[in-house]
C-alpha cells in the first residue's frame, strides 16, 4: 500500500482524526488552565464566549455557568444548522474536540508555569495555535465560529483567519469595556499571536504554482488528472542543454497538495523537473477539495 492509499484508508483516517481531536482536546483544556485563566485572558470563538458567559453570571447575577457547559452549549446548535453545507464527518469530529476539552477541563488542575503577564500571553498564544492546526490538519476544528469560518473559506476559497480575527477582537472589546481595558488589550494580543500561528502552519488555502519539465508528457499528465481536478497546460520545446524534446507543464494547486502530486509525477517518470512557488494572485476557476 502507497503513501496516498494509506491516507484514504478509512480505517487510518478515522482514527488520525480521532488521536487529532483528543490531543486538541487535551491541549486546548491545558493551555486555558496553563497559562490563560492565571492572568484572566479571554479564549477565542465560542469558548471565548462561555468565559465570558460565565464572568457575565458570575460578576452580575450570582452565579456561575459554567465555561465547560457554556462550550457545549454553544457550540451544538451551530454545528446542527452548518452539518448540512459542511460534511456531517467534519462537523462530528469537531464536536468531539469540543466535547474533550469541556471534560479535560473539568477533571484536569494544571498549574501556572509563569507570573509574568507576557510570558503567558506569547507562549499561550502560541500554543492555543498550534492546538488548532492539529485539530484543523485532521480533518476538524475546534468548533463554534471555525465552522462558519471554514465555510465561508470553502466557498470563497481563500483564508478567512483574519476576519476570525476581526469578531475576536470584537469579543474582546464587549470583555474590557464590562471587565477592564488591560487584560482585554493582553486578550487581543494573545488572540494576533494564536492566529498568526494558525495562519503560518495551516496553508490549505493557499494556492501554488508549479512549473514541471519532462520528457513524458504524456504519462504525467495522465497520472496527474487521473487524481486531481485541476486544469494543467502543455508547452513542447528543445531542452537547452541537452538538445532533446522536452514538455513544460503548468499548473495551480493547493500547497497541501505539492507534496503528493510530485510523488505521483515522479512515479510517472523518474526524471521529471519540478518548480514551484506561490501564487500571489489567481483569477478563473479553482477546485479545492471540500473538507471531509
Amino acid at each position: 500500500m502507497n503513501f496516498q492509499q494509506l491516507r484514504n484508508n478509512d480505517k487510518v483516517r478515522f482514527a488520525y482524526t480521532l488521536v487529532s481531536v483528543i490531543f486538541a482536546g487535551f491541549m486546548q483544556a491545558a493551555v486555558m488552565q496553563i497559562f490563560m485563566i492565571p492572568i484572566n485572558l479571554l479564549s477565542s470563538g465560542f469558548t471565548g464566549v462561555a468565559i465570558l458567559l460565565e464572568k457575565i453570571t458570575s460578576t452580575f447575577f450570582g452565579f456561575s455557568f459554567s465555561v465547560s457547559l457554556g462550550m457545549l452549549a454553544l457550540n451544538i446548535p451551530v454545528a446542527i444548522l452548518c452539518s448540512k453545507s459542511i460534511s456531517k464527518r467534519f462537523t462530528l469530529f469537531s464536536l468531539l474536540q469540543v466535547f474533550f476539552a469541556s471534560l479535560f477541563l473539568r477533571v484536569l488542575d494544571f498549574e501556572p508555569l509563569f507570573d509574568d503577564v507576557l510570558l503567558n500571553v506569547i507562549f499561550g498564544g502560541f500554543l492555543y495555535g498550534i492546538m488548532t492546526v492539529i485539530a484543523l490538519k485532521g480533518n476538524a476544528s475546534t468548533g463554534g465560529v471555525d465552522f462558519v469560518a471554514l465555510y465561508i473559506s470553502n466557498k470563497k476559497g481563500k483564508s478567512i483567519w483574519s476576519y476570525v480575527f476581526a469578531f475576536n477582537a470584537t469579543l474582546i472589546t464587549i470583555f474590557g469595556f464590562m471587565f477592564g481595558w488591560e487584560y482585554a488589550g493582553y486578550s487581543i494580543l494573545f488572540q494576533f499571536i494564536s492566529t498568526k500561528t494558525i495562519d503560518s502552519f495551516y496553508h490549505r488555502y493557499e494556492r501554488m504554482t508549479m512549473q514541471v519539465t519532462t520528457t513524458k508528457p504524456d504519462d504525467v499528465i495522465k497520472a496527474y488528472v487521473s487524481q486531481y481536478r485541476h486544469g494543467v497546460s502543455r508547452v513542447d520545446g528543445v531542452g537547452g542543454y541537452s538538445g532533446k524534446e522536452v514538455s513544460l507543464l503548468h499548473t495551480v494547486v493547493s500547497s497541501y497538495e505539492i507534496q503528493d502530486i510530485a510523488k505521483l509525477m515522479r512515479g510517472a517518470d523518474p526524471h521529471v523537473i519540478i518548480n514551484t512557488f506561490k501564487s500571489e494572485d489567481f483569477y478563473g476557476g479553482f477546485y479545492l477539495k471540500p473538507i471531509e
